[in-house]
């Protein structure tokens, strides 16, 4: 198969060259980060990591898009199993197991954890071993991508980590969306496509589906 006619319609918009350079750390393979995955393989990433300890559960086939031979499968397996279908060129590195300081990870990482205080801790562990980080949150229809990958942004991003008792509690049947989801992912992998175009990137995206309002901040000067 060819490289050239796979990526044909995309090498306008995403940089073969750079593109080929890069490392991709995925931190939680739940609703978000598994679409992030996917459409990673399929744009052309030629490495990804993998991390989370977590199984498929029934819940997770309606909002995380997982299948039902996938129940009680390791995330990170099942996630694997179906990028390679979509390009089986890719280097992929699962990791069975919760997200450690010193872990080895690549040159950009997306962060889809469900938790302020991990994405503290991860905030803090690669802020300065990667060259773009990107996180996304969700509940229910409203969604908020995050990316720091400059000086303003980088800035910026500490910024949203507010204290765990100041997070938005809401019931436990409206947390997820699968389409939600999907758009928080494409969202993420847009910011990452503008990175390698050396483009710039809006630090702070906030989507509200239900009520069709998109709001962007500036990053701290």
């Amino acid at each position: 198969m060819s490289n050239d006619e796979r990526y044909s319609r995309q090498r306008d918009i995403v940089p073969p060259e750079r593109i080929a350079a890069c490392r991709a750390t995925i931190i939680g393979v739940g609703a978000i980060g598994r679409q992030v995955a996917l459409q990673l393989t399929a744009m052309g990433v030629p490495w990804l990591q993998l991390v989370d300890f977590d199984v498929v559960e029934t819940s997770n086939l309606a909002s995380q898009g997982y299948q039902e031979d996938d129940l009680g499968r390791l995330k990170v397996e099942a996630t694997a199993e179906i990028c390679r279908k979509v390009n089986s060129g890719i280097e992929i590195i699962s990791v069975p197991q919760r997200f450690r300081r010193r872990m080895e990870i690549g040159n950009a990482a997306f962060c889809c954890v469900d938790s302020i205080d991990i994405r503290r801790l991860i905030w803090e562990a690669v802020k300065d071993r990667v060259s773009f980080f990107c996180d996304a949150r969700m509940s229910a229809e409203v969604l908020r991508v995050l990316t720091a990958c400059d000086a303003g942004s980088q800035r910026h991003y500490p910024t949203t980590l507010f204290r765990t008792e100041e997070a938005f509690v809401g019931p436990c049947t409206a947390k997820t969306t699968i389409y939600c989801a999907n758009i928080a992912a494409g969202l993420m992998v847009s910011q990452f496509t503008k990175h390698l175009r050396q483009l710039p990137i809006e630090p702070d995206l906030q989507l509200n589906l239900l009520a069709s309002e998109l709001s962007v901040a500036d990053a701290c000067l």
